[in-house]
């Protein structure tokens, strides 16, 4: 759980995205996972505001990095990362922040503090986020329950660091938001598709690490599809149609109450039932046979795999 000051890890899940989203203030959006990189995917999901990109982060130099750089002011919303574990948070803030078009809403809170912040640069950017209450007690709200409280430690060589970065298009532009990078970084022009500048981008960065690492993950921000389809079925004409939009709109509402329930499951305390379990268990006297057989499994797959690997 996360302490007064800090920022919790969270999971990349549309529906924990989605209920950020919500709980900022926002409407008009939500969030989708992408499975593949096709065409067709992305087609799928139209319109498409931003895209939240998560990997295994490795030092790379510039020879390396894709894009360029942009130093100085600049009208996009860009700030630096200053805190552990808000780079989440952080990535869909750079997209909510920077969206054009669309029937959206930022909502209060995000409305002041994009005016706020409107002329700090990236580092004062970076620490206003950091020190929103708001925005962080909505993040915090997906923090795990822990029996205890540990001093967080901060992450050594051979330990696995995963980091978000957001794509955006903006002002003609496609825009890559890493709060580890001084500035925004320039991709390049579109014209009628920015999805059509990010993909390749994606498929070669996903491409130079398939060797070594499998661990990606990608969600669009796009606008939200029930309001579109009820849009959608005032216009409709013809049972047939009408019917089709129902059903859609029906298993969009499904979803999204699964996510519910999904999100209640993270963010339940379920402590005081495995300790009363714990402590049955110890009555009866099946504690510590239960451990030593967990231990003997343990012990009987590590030499497995270890024998698969000689």
């Amino acid at each position: 759980m996360a302490v007064n000051g800090q920022w919790c890890l969270i999971e990349s899940d549309p529906g924990v995205f989605s209920e950020l989203i919500k709980n900022f203030g926002c409407t008009g959006l939500q969030v989708e996972e992408l499975w593949s990189l096709d065409e067709a995917a992305f087609s799928e999901l139209k319109p498409v505001y931003g895209l939240i990109f998560l990997f295994k982060w490795k030092n790379e130099s510039e020879q390396d990095q894709q894009g360029k750089v942009v130093y100085g002011e600049t009208d996009i919303f860009f700030a630096k990362q200053v805190i552990n574990n808000a780079c989440a948070t952080q990535a869909l803030i750079s997209v909510l922040l920077n969206v054009e078009g669309g029937d959206i809403s930022l909502g209060d809170t995000l409305t002041q503090f994009k005016e706020f912040t409107a002329s700090f640069d990236p580092a004062l950017k970076g620490m206003s986020l950091t020190n929103a209450d708001r925005l962080r007690e909505v993040h915090n709200s997906f923090a795990r329950q822990n029996m205890f409280e540990f001093d967080s430690k901060s992450a050594e060589q051979d330990d696995d660091v995963y980091h978000f970065v957001a794509f955006v298009p903006f002002k003609g532009k496609v825009y890559e938001l890493d709060g580890l990078k001084p500035g925004p970084i320039d991709h390049g022009s579109f014209t009628d598709d920015w999805l059509s500048v990010v993909r390749p981008l994606l498929q070669a960065r996903v491409a130079r690490h398939a060797a070594t690492e499998i661990t990606f993950n990608l969600m669009a921000v796009v606008g939200d599809k029930l309001m579109a389809l009820e849009k959608e079925l005032e216009a409709a004409e013809g049972e047939g149609a009408i019917a089709d939009i129902k059903n859609r709109m029906r298993l969009e509402e499904e979803k999204r109450a699964n996510y519910k329930i999904e999100n209640i499951r993270r963010k339940h305390n379920y402590i005081p039932l495995i300790m009363e379990m714990i402590k049955i268990l110890a009555e009866k006297g099946m504690l510590l046979p239960l451990t030593m057989k967990a231990k003997e499994k343990l012990t009987s797959e590590a030499a497995a795999k270890k024998d698969s690997q000689a």
